[in-house]
């Protein structure tokens, strides 16, 4: 249940803060005074969306909190709980919504995604907007109205997650029989590949060192030239090596070691040199050998790197990937070798799935033909006390076939009314007049809310259309549905305003300067005037008042 809104900067309201109870609430006011304003307000806070002209000019932000009590509802405690956000059976939700346009949305003080808020609000509260009406004659609204009146969200989503599967599984298979068409002309061009690449036979790492070997083999005198001075210095210059210099060095610093037991590390240094300087001798004669090994080599190096040049031009890529193509290539061969292997499981897979979907789409439809039934046996019932007295309203679900398959299932259905006696049903966008259609879109929003287990219902204005005896009647039947759940209903009708627990009055205040919005409370005195006023209009007589305060007693009496 919806305990209570706050909200700063947005529109022409600075600030409102509400406080709700349980049973029928009307929000009434003038013409203009903004009586849709706290909807719009809690449609934001709920995740609608919503951009910078939210925000109340010369505003930075505009902000929006709702507060409700979930100790009741164990789907949206599962909810908070599956997502961490829960909170001892609260619910506090908070949005900002930037002068820039960005948003930012909070559960309990945590901060989550739009996506997030919107979830949680389709446990919350269910709004029925005064346009309502305008869209009851789509299909796919006929159809979402009847899976919210059974109950069949859980039905519904398993038979979308089947059509999922099976118009994937559908598309792999139709991609997969593209191929089929190229597929000998590639397995061809394939093996061709793959048997030059295997004769090449290129290495991980091969390209990279072969680049290196060539850029020695290219300045192969150059350095022998280098190795060989390096050579003499070490260990071949007669006239004195750095061999024979650090072994006069060591024998020196050993014998003076006798004398002072200090210099004996030091002599442990100069042994160790002249190790060192063997290991660098002995490397560079090697070094030198290698550069004279095999005078052909450079002729070879220079020809396997224009030949792995050449793979990887043909190929798009470069040398140092052609093991990677070599691979990617042969896997590509083997799946195209099995491809009427996989062809076979992808058919067995989709009939499989398709059996899967026609199953849940036949379990969803047997479901909604019973709801159907009911649906339009309390519609019809409600119809009596709307002015149309023995018109009929019925809803056909008529079976799809299977190459008709849908996300939604194997249904077509179309919502069919008489409003009149002894005249056929048919279709509701053709035989409705506006007003009958509004009445229509009333009692099938009150009915399909009857099948909701959604605890706050909101209806803005979808009582339009309507008057006199009927008026009381709608307002009869929110009341109705303000005796098992919360009920907030914005009107113009004072019928229905004399029929609500209780009652706020929207108003727009100004100093000139500023515009702003305010919601107040009214006592019993006071929805009195405000009755005279739906009543009356500008000049409010005694009579009128006398009039409004017997509704309110009546009505009193009525939910008593």
């Amino acid at each position: 249940m919806l305990i209570a809104l706050n909200v700063r900067d947005f529109a022409i309201v600075d600030r409102i803060e509400v406080e709700f109870g349980s049973g029928m609430t009307v929000l009434t006011g003038e013409t203009g005074a903004g009586k849709s304003i706290l909807i719009d307000a809690l449609a934001l806070a709920l995740g609608e969306r919503g951009g910078s002209k939210a925000v109340r000019p010369d505003a930075r932000r505009a902000e929006f909190s709702a507060e409700f009590d979930v100790s009741r509802l164990a789907e949206a405690r599962a909810w908070l709980e599956d997502n961490e956000l829960d909170a001892d059976g609260g619910c506090l939700i908070r949005r900002v919504i930037g002068a820039d346009g960005r948003s930012r949305a909070f559960i309990n003080g945590n901060a989550v995604t739009m996506q997030q808020l919107k979830t949680l609000g389709d446990f919350l509260v269910d709004i029925h907007g005064q346009h309502f009406h305008q869209s009851l004659t789509r299909r796919d609204v006929q159809r979402e109205l009847l899976d919210h009146f059974g109950g069949l969200a859980a039905e519904v989503g398993e038979c979308r997650e089947r059509h999922a599967c099976y118009r994937q599984l559908a598309d792999e298979l139709e991609s997969a029989a593209s191929r089929e068409a190229d597929r000998a002309s590639r397995i061809d061009l394939l093996t061709f590949q793959l048997d030059e690449l295997r004769q090449l036979a290129p290495d991980a790492g091969e390209f990279a060192e072969l680049g290196s070997e060539q850029q020695r083999l290219r300045n192969s005198g150059r350095l022998a030239d280098g190795a060989r001075r390096a050579m003499a210095a070490v260990s071949e210059n007669d006239a004195g090596n750095a061999i024979a210099l650090v072994a006069e060095a060591q024998k020196a610093v050993e014998a003076m070691a006798e004398l002072d037991e200090s210099l004996g590390e030091i002599a442990g240094y100069l042994d160790a040199a002249g190790i060192q300087l063997d290991e660098a001798g002995a490397g560079l004669a090697r070094y030198v050998g290698s550069l004279d090994a095999d005078p052909g080599r450079q002729a070879w190096v220079e020809d396997r790197l224009a030949d792995l040049k050449a793979a990887a031009r043909k190929h798009r890529t470069e040398p140092e990937a052609l093991p990677d193509v070599l691979e990617q290539l042969a896997r590509e061969l083997d799946e195209l070798g099995n491809a009427a292997e996989r062809g076979r499981e992808l058919e067995a897979m989709l009939d499989a799935a398709r059996d899967a979907y026609v199953e849940a789409a036949k379990k969803l439809s047997a479901k909604r033909q019973k709801a159907a039934a009911r649906f339009g046996a309390d519609v019809s019932d409600a119809m009596q006390g709307l002015g149309m007295t023995g018109g009929r309203f019925e809803i056909r679900v008529a079976a799809l076939a299977p190459e008709q398959a849908r996300a939604s299932g194997l249904d077509d259905i179309e919502f069919l009314i008489s409003a009149n006696p002894g005249q056929p049903t048919a279709p509701l966008s053709k035989v409705a007049s506006g007003g009958e259609l509004s009445r229509m879109s009333l009692a099938i929003q009150v009915i399909a809310s009857d099948g909701s287990r959604i605890p706050t219902m909101i209806f803005d204005e979808v009582d339009s259309g309507v008057g006199g005896g009927v008026a009381e009647m709608v307002g009869r039947r929110l009341a109705d549905l303000g005796q098992s759940r919360q009920v907030l209903c914005v009107t113009h009708l004072p019928q229905v305003a004399a029929l609500a627990d209780r009652h706020f009055r929207i108003a727009k205040v100004t100093d000139g300067k500023a515009t702003r919005t305010t919601a107040a409370e009214l006592s019993h005195d006071e929805r009195i005037d405000e009755v005279a006023r739906m009543l009356g209009g500008v000049d409010i007589t005694a009579t009128t008042r006398e009039h409004a305060a017997e509704m309110l007693a009546r009505s009193g009496r009525k939910r008593a």
